[in-house]
């Protein structure tokens, strides 16, 4: 009982903290609301790992599971028919799961991009038989989704660069992905320059040898909301040999503690996936967002990237009071600005010749990016975001004029990400338990 009741003290006084960092920021924190989530939080931790909601017959970790919600399933299920891979019965395993702010429906009020993330389990004899089933399927899946009423195919990356060279003028590294174009999925090949200058072609067969890390990006229409999206499919790829050994085909199982999956069917392969997962799965994953957070607070800074990581961290390590704050900074309106900047490349790439989107819907996307920079920006920096906007518009406007859109498009991107990395900033070091984990971040060199 005492155990108990110091618990509860300690719990009010974080939301006393909580509250009073909020109200010295101007953000809005309803303190009901936030006792609440703390208190299930609290109950929910101490349940098992994976719960399945009955009704959408979706399922994930119980913990992120809080943070969804099905108000948007239909859609999300609908792009997911474009993005995500059919099982090939005795051979290919599938389990499509919804990842990043898709996942955290119920606190991303702005979310930029619907992220998907896939488990592809390969049954073979061998390991270059599992790549050479993994090269037929994203090849497929690329060249059947490359243009549609409703989608273009953007990229796809697959691959690792097996030297050092130049690519299209730009360095590319030994182990670093592929990234193909629509065009050359289609060719099966990619041409670059190893270092002393001399013409190099990689084929898509060459690139099976050492998949790496997969991922395709669309461009999506919803033609109900008249909107564009980028929609993206991270690949997780693990092969079975025939006496049941599990190998991941990128050296990692990635952990489940960011996903909600769209179908109970595919639960089979899930678990017997995370049962690969080691018994310090947790510390694992923690210990690799914790370097993502150096990496986005001292090496590169982006401290809203960083904010979203530690949120995980927070979740999962029992930092609720710190976690409850950082949910309330994903819902205030300078965060609208994450979606402007991943909306306006997804409005510049949907102009470009390939697909016929509708113009009309992308000019009325176009002008709720501007009412949105409005509402979050005040004096000289409104002014510049929405003159690049206007131009912008203008140039979806007139075909052909991707060349002259393409530095605005950049500025808007810049500006976006500049006002939201201070966004975070201010609001991150102004709670002292915040501040004092990223002071001992900064400490530990990555």
């Amino acid at each position: 009982m005492a155990r108990t009741k110091r618990r509860m003290r300690r719990s009010d006084d974080a939301i006393a903290g909580i509250m009073e960092s909020a109200r010295r920021l101007g953000v809005e924190v309803d303190e009901t609301e936030a006792a609440r989530w703390l208190a299930t939080m609290a109950r929910e931790a101490a349940g098992g790992d994976v719960v399945v909601d009955v009704d959408s017959g979706v399922y994930g970790h119980r913990v992120t599971m809080l943070d969804f919600t099905p108000a948007e399933l239909a859609r999300f299920r609908e792009i997911g028919e474009i993005v995500g891979f059919d099982d090939r019965p005795g051979q290919v395993l599938t389990a499509l799961a919804l990842s990043g702010s898709a996942a955290q429906s119920k606190i991303q009020s702005y979310p930029g991009d619907c992220d998907y993330f896939e488990r592809v389990h390969i049954m073979a004899p061998t390991r270059d038989e599992a790549c050479r089933i993994l090269a037929e399927v994203i090849r497929e899946k690329a060249l059947a989704t490359t243009v549609g009423p409703t989608h273009r195919l953007w990229e796809v990356k697959f691959g690792s660069y097996p030297f050092d060279g130049t690519r299209a003028g730009k360095p590319v590294k030994a182990g670093g992905p592929i990234s193909w174009t629509a065009e050359e999925v289609g060719t099966g090949r990619v041409e670059l320059e190893r270092p002393d200058g001399s013409a190099a072609t990689l084929t898509w067969e060459d690139a099976s040898a050492e998949p790496g890390w997969c991922k395709l990006d669309w461009v999506v229409a919803d033609p109900v909301r008249r909107r564009l999206a980028n929609a993206s499919n991270m690949l997780d790829v693990t092969w079975e040999a025939p006496d049941g050994a599990i190998t991941p085909l990128d050296g990692f199982i990635d952990p489940y503690f960011q996903e909600v999956y769209l179908e109970a069917d595919s639960m089979p392969v899930f678990s017997k996936l995370v049962k690969q997962l080691s018994a310090d799965a947790v510390d694992e994953y923690v210990e690799q967002l914790e370097h993502e957070v150096w990496k986005y607070t001292v090496k590169e800074r982006n401290y809203g990237k960083a904010a979203r990581r530690m949120y995980n961290i927070f979740r999962l390590t029992g930092r609720y009071p710190e976690a409850a704050y950082l949910r309330e900074l994903f819902d205030e309106p300078t965060t609208v600005l994450y979606q402007v900047a991943a909306l306006v490349r997804t409005l510049d790439e949907a102009a470009r010749p390939g697909a016929e989107f509708d113009t009309e819907a992308m000019l009325a996307q176009a002008d709720e990016l501007i009412v949105s920079a409005i509402q979050a920006l005040e004096g000289q920096k409104e002014v510049e975001m929405v003159r690049h906007l206007l131009r912008v518009r203008d140039s979806l406007a007139r075909s052909g004029a991707a060349a002259a859109r393409s530095e605005d498009v950049r500025e808007v991107t810049s500006a976006a990400l500049d006002a939201v990395n201070t966004y975070f900033y201010e609001r991150l070091v102004a709670l002292p338990a915040i501040r004092s984990y990223l002071d001992g971040i900064a400490a530990s060199g990555g």
